[in-house]
């Protein structure tokens, strides 16, 4: 080998261009559209290969918006998504079924997500079968290796959804997730319906399996303690659009966004000399997605709001691997 060779860096897994989701609303005698949700409107974002990015934000920011439009359950009204290098954002029926034997979902409710007729085995079982991952006489020997690990045992194979605990459940769903060998998970708040003992155990299932299948996650959640504890980068969005997104480390240590600041301090600590730190608390309602507010979105509940930025749209930019998107942060 030369002594001047280097290593080539690695490529994204997965690229989000000016991805945009917009949902039309309908009205009158002939349902004609009157305006649209904008749900997603100009998000950029990368996955590397084997890393854990956090998706972070209130409830109807469009986090998983973006989660369900990587993996084909919602048609993107523009922008791309890049997996591989290909763009998968416009691919057929056919062509999405070859997609999702390397891009899986993990759902946040694990029971609505599981068929309540079929038994456990058989639901890991379907999925094997049609993609045809192992020779016929090969499935139930699969479904066993899976329910493995994950950590049940082979007889909950028989067994039906109704009859198991929520955190057994969320395995069952990983399980049939890992069926395919994905080589990308959009896990969809995978915890945020578990109780706090059941979260710390299947957060460290993600992390185990990921090590050992060399697997890259979406992690989408609203709860900053799981996403600190499993993700390497943050992306914060706000109102359909990514405001901060750093290494986890950067992010909890020096925010950039005033938005990013007010979750943070939203956080509970357990620390009593830090109770009576000085905290940004945030006033009033998020703004409709209709008719987002003009020039920065968060300027309506921002302390630090200037009138610039109601009227200049502020975009992601920073030093290094760590940008925001405040006209006022750097």
């Amino acid at each position: 080998m030369n002594e001047g060779w280097k290593e080539p860096p690695q490529s994204p897994l997965l690229v989000l261009e000016n991805l945009k989701k917009h949902y039309p609303i309908k009205r009158g005698l002939l349902n004609r559209t009157s305006d649209y949700v904008k749900a997603v409107d100009g998000v950029d974002l990368n996955i590397m290969p084997g890393e854990t990015l956090g998706l972070v934000g209130e409830s109807g920011c469009g986090k998983s918006t973006i989660g369900r439009s990587i993996v084909g359950l919602e048609r993107p009204t523009d922008g791309r998504i890049r997996f591989q290098g290909a763009d998968i954002s416009k691919l057929s029926g056919r062509e999405m079924i070859r997609l999702r034997s390397q891009v899986q979902i993990v759902f946040q409710d694990p029971y609505s997500s599981l068929n309540p007729r079929k038994t456990v085995g058989s639901l890991i079982a379907e999925a094997v079968r049609v993609h045809r991952v192992v020779q016929p006489g090969e499935v139930d020997a699969e479904v066993d290796r899976l329910l493995d690990l994950v950590g049940l045992p082979k007889n909950s194979k028989s067994r039906y959804p109704h009859e198991f605990s929520g955190g057994q459940r969320q395995r069952v769903g990983i399980a049939r997730a890992l069926a395919l060998k994905p080589k990308l998970i959009v896990c969809d708040e995978p915890v945020s319906a578990l109780d706090v003992s059941i979260q710390a155990q299947v957060l460290n299932l993600l992390k185990q399996l990921q090590k050992e299948l060399n697997l890259t996650y979406l992690f989408i959640a609203h709860g900053l303690g799981a996403v600190r504890y499993i993700s390497d980068r943050i992306a914060v969005m706000y109102l359909g659009k990514v405001v901060e997104v750093g290494p986890t480390k950067e992010i909890f240590r020096n925010p950039k966004h005033p938005y990013t600041r007010a979750l943070l301090d939203s956080y509970p600590i357990a620390n009593p000399h830090l109770r009576d730190r000085e905290r940004i608390v945030l006033e009033g309602d998020v703004p409709s997605p209709v008719n987002p507010p003009s020039g920065c979105r968060f300027h309506t509940r921002c302390p630090m709001a200037q009138a610039q930025c109601r009227q200049e749209e502020p975009r992601l930019a920073g030093e290094g691997s760590h940008s925001a998107a405040c006209l006022f942060s750097h």
